[in-house]
């Protein structure tokens, strides 16, 4: 009986993710388009933060996201301000949005608009910024905020208009498209920043703004191979938060890490709302030169978001080539996505890998399975430096910490005996 009903409920928790259709509707001011956000509000990635609590790189986001807002002029003001209290600290995740490394969203951040046509649910995140010295990573220089500047008066406003001009982008395409062609989705976005400069190019250069900011757009875009990466993530969440909430589902809706712990949700758990977490890992990887394990922060960002909906770490079997960035060889990388069907409830029926004869990836992480399998999800991930304002300092492979799927499981099995059903 309960088995049944814990069947049921995955069978329609994954007839919803499957049959998600995430599509780019528009382009939007944080202020004006995120559910709750405020002119004194910083939603950041993973799960619940305390600014005490928050590591490095987060505070570096969180400090140039005030430096950019004009809240604070320099570094010490920012630290005042988020010791204070007067600035709301809240996940994306609580937003509708997700954000990548530290996931810093400020007010006056030009966000993309991504809406699930099947089930009306929207999901929203920032532009991205490109490698290197970036505000994601915990950089706050005045490179950084004079970038965030162009990004809100030039880069957002011309793709909006462009945007508006193309008309709604099918997401699901796009990224069934990029795993055709060599990208996961998480960690390589060359084939999917391509295509999307090829699709909004023509509309961009239609748009009534000066020619320089057009040029300017089109080489940004042409020059950071993660552009699409703010595409893919939003589109997942989409597709993930319209499968919450379904009573005994044991399928995983959220996974994110905030730098100092990893979190997940479950479906079925108190309205797919609540979160079950535990310390972040470091991640095994390869460093840029002068870098090493010794600089580095543990687990960051909500882009695990990718992996949750089965690309990402999921889908490295299709991108091999991944593994001069994050390790490893091209036969990890098929082991890697051909051990996740061990832990999940489905294969994916448009995200597929040629390499593998075009099977579907493997989608709808179970904590049932994790849990009895030992088999944690595989994570493929930028790697920050510790402190404050340096960068991204490599790349490579993480697993979520065990016990998050424990203590779901656990509070899973403590829900159903409330009710009687054990």
């Amino acid at each position: 009986m309960v088995m049944q009903r814990i069947e049921e409920a995955n069978k329609k928790t994954m007839e919803i993710i499957l049959n998600g259709q995430p599509t780019l509707v528009g382009i939007g001011t944080a202020l004006d388009t995120v559910p709750g956000m405020t002119e004194k509000t910083l939603l950041h990635a993973g799960p619940p933060l305390k600014w005490e609590n928050a590591s490095g790189p987060m505070r570096g986001a969180m400090m140039g996201a005030l430096i950019y807002e004009g809240l604070a002029s320099n570094e010490e003001e920012a630290v005042k301000l988020l010791e204070s209290g007067e600035i709301t600290l809240d996940p994306c995740h609580h937003h509708d949005a997700v954000g990548p490394m530290a996931g810093v969203m400020s007010p006056s951040m030009p966000v993309f608009i991504i809406k699930n046509e099947n089930y009306g649910n929207y999901a929203y995140c920032t532009l991205n910024e490109g490698l290197g010295k970036v505000l994601r990573f915990g950089a706050y220089s005045q490179e950084v905020i004079d970038r965030l500047k162009w990004m809100e008066g030039t880069l957002g406003p011309v793709l909006k208009e462009a945007l508006a001009l193309h008309g709604p982008m099918d997401l699901k395409t796009l990224i069934a498209q990029m795993l055709q062609m060599g990208d996961e989705g998480h960690n390589r976005n060359k084939s999917g920043t391509g295509m999307f400069i090829r699709a909004i190019a023509p509309y961009v250069a239609e748009t009534n703004f000066d020619k320089k900011d057009i040029v300017d757009v089109l080489k940004f875009m042409d020059s950071n191979d993660h552009f699409a990466l703010n595409l893919t993530m939003p589109a997942c969440k989409c597709t993930l938060d319209a499968a919450k909430g379904i009573p005994y589902s044991t399928i995983v809706t959220t996974q994110a890490r905030n730098g100092t712990e990893f979190g997940i949700r479950v479906s079925g758990i108190e309205g797919g709302d609540r979160w079950f977490t535990a310390p972040a890992e470091f991640i095994d990887g390869l460093y840029f030169p002068g870098y090493s394990q010794d600089d580095a922060n543990p687990d960051i960002g909500d882009s695990v978001i990718t992996e949750t909906t089965g690309i990402g770490g999921f889908a490295m079997a299709t991108a091999p080539a991944i593994v001069q960035f994050v390790g490893g060889t091209p036969q990890d990388a098929v082991n890697y996505s051909t051990s996740m069907y061990e832990i999940t409830a489905a294969e994916n029926n448009v995200y597929t890998m040629p390499f593998l004869n075009f099977r579907g990836t493997a989608t709808g992480i179970d904590i049932r399975k994790v849990v009895e399998t030992g088999i944690r999800p595989v994570i493929n991930t930028g790697i920050a430096h510790k402190d404050p304002g340096v960068g991204q300092v490599g790349a490579g492979i993480v697993h979520p910490p065990m016990k998050c799927y424990e203590d779901a499981l656990e509070a899973f099995v403590g829900m159903l005996e409330e009710e009687g059903l054990v």
